[in-house]
């Protein structure tokens, strides 16, 4: 009998999500800029060099406000399952990248 209802069961629903070798190799990003309206949560992701005094967003990301707090709590997560495992990730009282760039220009 216990065996009838399991089959009775819904399956659950399986996404089949495609990485594509570009999107693989991932963005890198040391700050991110993050704005909301009431409606959407946009976060860009730029990399900043030393020395340039520009930067240009290198990856957007547009989402609910409900999506962006999923992303929260599972960003949370998996911040603590690692310090569980390597330690606590130690905060810098400033930032490593500095948002007013003072630095010599880059020369090629």
């Amino acid at each position: 009998m216990a065996d009838e209802k399991n089959n009775n069961q819904p399956q659950e629903n399986h996404l089949n999500i495609e990485l594509t070798e570009d999107v693989a190799e991932g963005i890198y990003s040391n700050l991110a800029i993050i704005s909301h309206s009431n409606s959407e949560f946009v976060l860009d992701f730029i990399k900043v060099m030393p020395g340039v005094p520009k930067a240009k967003v290198k990856s957007r990301i547009l989402m609910t406000p409900q999506h962006a707090k999923r992303l929260l709590h599972a960003l949370g997560e998996n911040i603590s399952k690692f310090e569980a495992m390597h330690g606590v990730i130690k905060e810098m009282e400033q930032p490593s990248v500095p948002i007013n760039f003072g630095g010599p220009t880059a020369q090629a």
